[in-house]
């Protein structure tokens, strides 16, 4: 069985992921760097029974996987998956569609627009950009004269990214929120992410505990990873009064500090779901 991997910079997340593969019996493994790798439109001839994707680059990961998927290899994750997680819109919709619990959202293309809704769903609000990752860029609005200054700052200082307004009703979590891990079909881990900081990301400094998986908590990671197209995904999700909601779906998902932190060899099962991937093609 011949596994690619298509990759960036090599990380603790991609060595773990390595070192599974390398200890399965028959599976010869291909590192694919994304800085290197070229592609020749309607004649490429790939090998591979699966590439796994694990780009840092949403733009590599993206056109990567669907110029793989369209030479006929099979991709974990997919190339719809990434479409849908990689904009947060999309995946508001899909959510919404699906019927899963979330933040309110709304979406505006103006300043004046994005201004009045803001206005409406009330103080405090969270304006994202629609692509992006690790906590980046977020404002939390708690007042019109914040919401008019950061609305101006973005449609005069920001890329294409930043003319969709994507608004979202702030939720107070206490201090933290829940990233869950989810493999094809069933939440194996978790964790508790929590700072002082009202942006709980590892990434900027929360800090990771072990968070039981109750039923409640694998239903609502299962149905959300099946509402953007299944595979391998984190969810973010807050603990709210009116129960769990979905807040993000990640399909590059990052887990170096959840392995011992919850104890299930996260690298391990996902090896062990991408084999059944590539089996199932055969």
């Amino acid at each position: 069985m011949k596994i690619g991997l298509l990759h960036s910079l090599i990380r603790k997340d991609e060595k773990f992921l390595i070192d599974e593969f390398n200890a399965v019996k028959g599976v010869k493994l291909e590192m694919l760097d994304d800085r290197e790798v070229t592609f020749n439109l309607g004649k490429d001839r790939f090998e591979f029974d699966v590439v796994v994707e694990r780009c840092i680059n949403h733009s590599r990961a993206l056109h990567g996987l669907k110029l793989f998927e369209s030479a006929g290899v099979t991709c974990v994750n997919t190339y719809n998956v990434a479409t849908i997680c990689g904009d947060k819109l999309l995946t508001s919709v899909a959510l919404s569609e699906n019927n899963i619990p979330q933040p309110e959202v709304r979406v505006a293309f103006t300043e004046e627009s994005a201004l009045k809704a803001i206005e409406e769903m009330g103080y405090p609000v969270v304006l994202k950009p629609a692509v992006g990752s690790w906590g980046r860029l977020l404002s939390k609005v708690n007042d019109r004269d914040a919401a008019e200054a950061i609305l101006e700052h973005k449609t005069i200082l920001g890329s294409y990214h930043h003319s969709i307004f994507y608004i979202q009703k702030y939720v107070e979590k206490s201090g933290r929120d829940i990233r869950s891990f989810v493999v094809g079909d069933k939440c194996i881990a978790a964790i508790y992410r929590t700072s002082p900081h009202w942006i709980t990301n590892t990434a900027r400094g929360g800090l990771a505990t072990n968070c039981p998986v109750s039923d409640e908590l694998n239903d609502i990671s299962v149905r959300a990873a099946k509402a953007v197209g299944g595979g391998i995904v984190a969810i973010d999700i807050f603990e709210s009064n009116k129960g769990l909601m979905v807040n993000e779906v990640n399909y590059t998902m990052e887990y170096k500090n959840s392995i011992a932190t919850t104890g299930v060899n996260i690298p391990q099962k996902m090896v062990e779901y991408i084999l059944q991937v590539a089996e199932g093609r055969k």
